[in-house]
């Protein structure tokens, strides 16, 4: 799923016209953050690439099979900051409830995208993720945006993931003297 919002109907897209407008403007540029070595963050890189969850005492890890920074989930109870420092990945806390692991986000930087068709976010968004476990091998995240600055009500996604046991995270560089952008066909 490249588009967020694909499920939408015209009349129940939640976009801001000025949402709409740079939604429309990215892509038809057809230039990505990650054409200039930029983190793709999330929502974004759920959507595309596989990852891994590590679980420790008092924080879960995913870890990106792209060159996003690896994003830190604190399960011992911590609150989220009320003023973060503005990053890729934001700041998330999550809790169990019953088997749902239930992630609230907000810190995030406004220079990434909600996802391959350019949906925009802002640093006043905020995310809340519920991971549910179906089975062994699959795995649902009902996904909440919320962005009052290019979005008029928060809306809802869910995401499905396949696991694939017994595989590793491959590495992703991109290198800083990236020239392939030039000779993508728009």
């Amino acid at each position: 799923m490249m588009n967020l919002l694909w499920e939408f109907k015209p009349g129940d897209d939640p976009s801001r016209l000025e949402a709409l407008a740079l939604t429309k403007e990215r892509s038809a540029s057809g230039d990505i953050p990650e054409s200039h070595c930029l983190p793709n963050s999330v929502p974004f890189t759920l959507m595309i690439l596989p990852f891994k969850i590590v679980q420790a005492p008092g924080q879960m890890v995913e870890i990106f099979e792209h060159y996003d920074p690896v994003r830190q989930i604190y399960t011992d109870g911590r609150p989220l900051p009320q003023n973060p420092d503005p990053t890729w990945m934001g700041y998330s806390s999550g809790t169990w409830q019953g088997d749902t692991l239930v992630v609230e986000s907000t810190g995030f930087n406004g220079r990434s995208w909600l996802d391959a068709s350019g949906h925009p976010r802002s640093e006043s968004m905020r995310m809340t993720e519920l991971y549910r476990r179906r089975d062994f091998g699959h795995m649902e995240i009902e996904l909440t945006i919320d962005d009052p600055k290019y979005y008029t009500r928060p809306f809802t996604v869910k995401l499905s993931y396949n696991l694939i046991p017994d595989s590793d995270v491959l590495e992703a560089v991109c290198a800083e003297n990236e020239r392939d952008r030039n000779h993508v066909q728009k």
